[in-house]
């Protein structure tokens, strides 16, 4: 019978499951995929960000011979800090749940124990996934410009933080029928993303369109976007490639790539709205995760890690044994200028946004 002595043993150490949770198969997360952010591992609890505000001025030209009329003006420095949140879970295991543990054939007792204590860290509903599962909502809401908790209150966010405006939202017209060309105003969004990223973006840089269902599904079935797609999925089909184009698909169009955002199960928790599109380049100058170190003193003063594993016994009657997970990530966007947002059935000229109609820029 399993005994909870068996948690005593080297593999149940703190650094022991910490270095075995690394090693654990990666689930695949639709944001985390794109791979459009930095790690920086953090010895403190806080990320600082420095600002320089630099602006380009062109010279006046002046006669030969006379003296320097304009002098080089220092760009304005300016360092912010910002906190680290902490995500943590537990799970305990009770000793009436190793009663019936018992080894056989070639298995251990202690590797018995070992497989139900890695399921419950890293199964499907694992504590891994769900600390996976609060990262991808952090990630959309850094392309988004927030930090966002579980509640859907705002930690941070970064439009405030760095002291910009968001840009005017831009109104796609794909009413079934239309037959206005749509590339006029993708190039309109990949200027405006590139303009504003004051040099930081290169111009060939990537740029992302997070697509809601309702959004990406008038958008395929665009006229304008049929006669491209339609003879690039043949000369696709040529290469013996799968179709894109469905449900959760990935294509470009106009230099910019056109993702069907796959979000939570329930279609609620996380995800892009029906009828809306998030833009945004793909550059270390924008997105960061910062990873701090955990708050024991095993790890002080330590690069951080993405998780931390720690196991805590029940010292006084030897009834339980527990397992918590702790990651203190931090995902922000430090160029939030260069994010945009567009809709597909809003006004003519408006669209509502916290409540409020504003203006937006069509076609």
């Amino acid at each position: 019978m399993a005994s909870l002595d068996i948690f005593r043993q080297d593999p149940f150490s703190t650094f022991q499951m910490t270095s075995a949770i690394e090693r654990a198969p990666y689930v695949p997360d639709g944001l985390d995929a794109l791979n459009i952010f930095t790690d920086n591992p953090i010895r403190t609890t806080a990320l600082g960000v420095e600002e320089r505000n630099g602006v380009l001025a062109i010279i006046k030209s002046s006669p030969r011979g006379t003296p320097v009329n304009t002098e080089r003006t220092t760009e304005r420095r300016r360092m912010r800090y910002f906190e680290t949140p902490r995500i943590t879970e537990g799970d305990t295991i009770w000793a009436n749940e190793l009663q019936n543990i018992r080894a056989f054939g070639q298995e251990t007792e202690l590797m018995q124990v070992m497989e139900e204590v890695a399921r419950r860290a890293s199964g499907p509903t694992g504590l891994m996934n769900q600390v996976r599962f609060t990262w991808e909502n952090m990630r959309l809401g850094a392309v988004r410009g927030q930090l966002l908790d579980a509640d859907g209150s705002v930690m941070y966010n970064w439009f405030d933080e760095f002291g910009f405006q968001p840009a005017l939202p831009f109104y796609f017209n794909l009413a079934a029928g239309t037959a206005n060309s749509l590339r006029p105003l993708c190039n309109q969004v990949r200027r405006s993303i590139i303009r504003s990223a004051k040099g930081s973006v290169s111009d060939k840089a990537r740029v992302i369109a997070l697509c809601g269902d309702a959004f990406y599904d008038a958008f395929v079935n665009h006229p304008d976007v049929i006669r491209t797609f339609v003879n690039w999925e043949a000369a696709k089909e040529l290469r013996g490639a799968n179709g894109m184009g469905g449900a959760f698909s990935v294509f470009e169009f106009s230099d910019i790539e056109w993702v069907n955002y796959r979000g939570s199960d329930d279609n609620t928790s996380i995800k892009i709205a029906d009828n809306e599109v998030e833009f945004f380049p793909v550059s270390p100058a924008v997105f960061e995760r910062a990873l701090a170190p955990c708050e024991t003193f095993d790890w002080v003063n330590t690069p951080g890690k993405e998780f931390y594993v720690i196991p805590i016994f029940d010292r006084d009657r030897n009834m339980w044994w527990r397992q918590e997970i702790y990651s203190y990530p931090l995902f922000i966007c430090k160029r939030p200028d260069v994010l945009r947002k567009g809709y597909m059935d809003a006004l003519p000229n408006m669209a509502t946004q916290g409540g409020q109609d504003i203006p937006v820029q069509t076609a």
